[in-house]
């Protein structure tokens, strides 16, 4: 664009800026200030950069104004820009503090160094405003499946021409062994939008799961409609996948809804991944039925679930093993992702060893500490007694109940458990004391005579050390060591604390260490379930 014949040319002024603003799909009155300030700019270059140049276009006609602005201030810094109120009140008499003489500069001719410059600005600022539209425009289309066409390739990543901008898909976003080539069309999932200084980064995934439910709402109506909702997905990229869904209308199959006629619905979504697997389960508000489903095209004989330590033991027949793992693992991963449990796999052999040898352990257990015969504590086991505590303190009537068994028996049963119990105690008690451990640590709520020797074991003493420890310390942590992952084995590993758990005991030994008050703990807890109740209060139905 030429600069120098602005005054010739004032309506091709307002066309090139029109057209640049089309382009480039910004406002025209951002590409007229662009050319403004480049103006001021050019002109300050001839009149003198430190004075107060302004540049107007007018916005219909093209008219281009030059000014020199000088305002009137009670102390004088800027000569330049600046007049004093007594200086101002000599040409015009009812002058204030503020008010801003404007006089107008003669039309010029700006040079090719002036021109230059003023291109340089206009293309700045025009980028400026190209790229704030752009991350206005797709910041808040997180979340959206967008088409587009492969632009380049830089360093394995794939640039995406998405019309309005540009996408990148990072090498580990995209499909393994995918070849996506130049001027291909493909479809990408947008699950990050960053706004950097060399422009906005819009961040594509052709291996993210959002992008195979949006993929399923594009080919299935229902879906789309919500009356078939997708839970859960779980993906191995270019693999295989399994993805949950559920129905809201009970006389819709949402499975066969998914899979489509001869399966044309699911096949759609398929090409499109280039060929991935695609298992389509039903999803259970029962965790149990709900992994058992997951597990698919295995079939599961049983499952064991432990809720606390958020674990589930499947126990499959023995020619089931190999397709409830999966190639290298995949099927009990991919289920594992899909119902968010950790799963462990045994076969039923495996299981009914198992139990066996818990059942014997069990057994010898009541044989030394209650100084029975091998078949009353094998009843014992039978009945679902796992440890001497159980059978000390239960109501002596679930002991009596038991086939064989009478009050006496119950009774002769707890005395002896209760003694057994009084003797281990004393014994931890003497190595405590003999570790050194303070009795204040006994009077936490949450720990016990074993728990306190296995801390003096580990030299932690008194109230003050355990409250200076950290979950992990109690809890054990993984290390990487000479490249392996080990793992540390923590003070109350055998108890399965929950971080959660952990993090409790510690701030109740800083209370009572008293490094923090009641009070102080109390706002803590109301500050880490301030957040919870927020959410849950935003998904509460407005009806």
């Amino acid at each position: 664009m030429s600069i120098s014949g602005v005054s010739a040319n004032r309506l091709e002024l307002l066309q090139i800026a029109k057209s640049v603003a089309t382009e480039k799909s910004i406002k025209e009155s951002i590409v007229l200030e662009a050319i403004e300030e480049a103006m001021q700019k050019a002109a300050r270059s001839r009149y003198g950069s430190e004075l107060d140049i302004r540049a107007k276009i007018h916005p219909e006609t093209g008219e281009l104004t030059l000014s020199r602005n000088v305002t009137v201030v009670e102390v004088v810094e800027n000569d330049s820009t600046e007049m004093s109120l007594e200086e101002a009140q000599q040409i015009e008499p009812n002058t204030e503090i503020g008010y801003v003489f404007v006089e107008e500069l003669p039309p010029m001719e700006f040079g090719r160094v002036a021109s230059q410059t003023a291109k340089q600005v206009i293309t700045q600022k025009v980028r400026e405003a190209e790229r704030a539209r752009q991350y206005e425009e797709f910041k808040g289309r997180v979340g959206e499946v967008v088409n587009g066409i492969i632009k380049r390739q830089e360093y394995g990543n794939v640039i995406v021409d998405l019309g309005r901008a540009e996408g990148i898909i990072r090498r580990n976003d995209g499909i393994p062994r995918e070849n996506l080539q130049i001027n291909d069309r493909t479809r990408a999932y947008i699950y990050e939008v960053r706004e950097e200084a060399r422009g906005p980064q819009i961040f594509l995934s052709r291996s993210h799961p959002g992008l195979m439910s949006a993929l399923f709402a594009q080919e299935v109506p229902e879906v789309y409609d919500g009356i078939i909702q997708i839970p859960s997905v779980a993906r191995d990229p270019g693999s295989r996948a399994k993805i949950a869904v559920i129905s809201n209308d009970s006389s819709i199959d949402p499975v066969g809804a998914c899979v489509g006629m001869r399966g044309s619905r699911v096949q759609a979504v398929v090409s499109e991944l280039q060929g991935e697997k695609i298992d389509i389960i039903q999803w259970s508000e029962d965790p149990a039925t709900f992994l058992v489903n997951a597990m698919a095209p295995a079939e599961v004989s049983k499952v064991i679930m432990d809720e606390e330590a958020g674990r589930v033991e499947v126990v499959v027949p023995e020619d089931q093993l190999s397709l409830a793992i999966g190639r290298r693992g995949q099927n009990v991963r991919l289920a594992s992702q899909l119902t968010g449990w950790t799963i462990d796999i045994l076969t039923e052999e495996q299981e009914s060893e198992r139990r066996q040898t818990e059942f014997n352990e069990r057994s010898q257990l009541f044989m030394k500490s209650l100084d029975v015969d091998e078949m009353i504590a094998q009843l014992l086991t039978s009945e679902g007694f796992e440890t001497t505590e159980e059978v000390a303190f239960v109501e002596a009537t679930e002991i009596s109940a038991i086939e064989g068994f009478d009050e006496d028996t119950a009774n002769e049963l707890q005395m002896r458990a209760r003694e057994h119990l009084e003797a281990e105690a004393a014994k931890l008690d003497t190595k405590r004391k003999e570790l050194g451990v303070e009795d204040k640590l006994l009077e936490l709520p949450f720990l016990n005579l074993s728990m306190v020797v296995r801390l003096g074991e580990a030299d932690i003493k008194t109230v003050e050390d355990f409250a200076g420890l950290i979950p992990d310390d109690l809890r054990g942590w993984f290390e990487n060591k000479d490249g392996e992952r080990v793992r540390e084995t923590g003070v109350f590993e055998k108890e399965k604390l929950s971080p959660e758990d952990a993090s409790a005991m510690i701030m109740q030994a800083r209370v009572a260490a008293g490094w923090i008050s009641e009070e102080e703990y109390a706002q803590i807890l109301a500050d880490e379930a301030a957040p919870e109740e927020t959410e849950e209060e935003g998904q509460a139905d407005p009806a």
